[in-house]
């Protein structure tokens, strides 16, 4: 009786049931494609204060108020600085003024990086360089601090020199023993007139490393 069911179904009394039966698996998405974060975190570096808002080592914080005030943006106090969100080609900047003065940035910067899941190389530092001509760009993705002592804290803090930076030239012109005067000394009526034109480039700068990458970015801009 049995091989004559066996004859009906002939299809059935052949198959593996261990080797063709097997579940399905379903890779999720996330195991298999790395996820690209597309916030980015750009720290100007200043000190707060009135008496220090025009001075040549408030740069940082100057191209952040320069992209704000040019995109409507408001700064709102946060926990160890002030910040605005500015969102472009599907990206989010988080423009970050840290408060802590100038020797304590790098609190602020892991702060936010952490609060917000930033990757390290989706930071980028804006900072002033006594080192290169006024106004001449220079943007590396790593190095020392060259002396700068808010670089020099974020190093400290971060526990790595793998950060973008975007040095602002602001020139050595200074007689010896007066280079605290000179930095923290406002700028000169020649360099007031030409900031707007080098304030508009920083901002593109910005733009172009969380839209095209820090090595295009270095490439477009650097020397400019």
């Amino acid at each position: 009786m049995l091989q004559w069911i066996k004859s009906l179904f002939p299809t059935a009394a052949k198959e593996d049931y261990s080797n063709n039966m097997k579940p399905e698996v379903h890779e999720h998405p996330e195991n298999n494609i790395k996820s690209v974060s597309k916030k980015y975190l750009i720290v100007g570096l200043g000190n707060i204060g009135a008496e220090y808002v025009n001075t040549r080592h408030n740069i940082g914080f100057k191209v952040l108020d320069f992209l704000a005030k040019k995109e409507s943006l408001d700064f709102q106090t946060v926990k160890l600085g002030s910040l605005a969100e500015y969102k472009f080609k599907g990206r989010t900047f988080l423009l970050l003024k840290p408060n802590t003065y100038m020797n304590l940035s790098g609190k602020a910067v892991q702060y936010w990086m952490e609060k917000e899941k930033i990757p390290l190389e989706n930071i980028l530092v804006i900072t002033d360089d006594l080192n290169i001509a006024f106004g001449t760009i220079r943007i590396r993705k790593k190095g020392s601090d060259g002396g700068h002592n808010g670089l020099k804290n974020i190093q400290a803090v971060l526990n790595t020199t793998e950060y973008a930076r975007f040095r602002f030239g602001i020139s050595d012109e200074f007689k010896k023993g007066k280079q605290v005067d000179y930095v923290l000394g406002e700028w000169s009526t020649a360099e007031n007139e030409t900031l707007p034109e080098r304030l508009e480039t920083a901002a593109e700068i910005i733009k172009s490393f969380g839209t095209a990458g820090l090595e295009k970015t270095m490439s477009a801009f650097n020397g400019k």
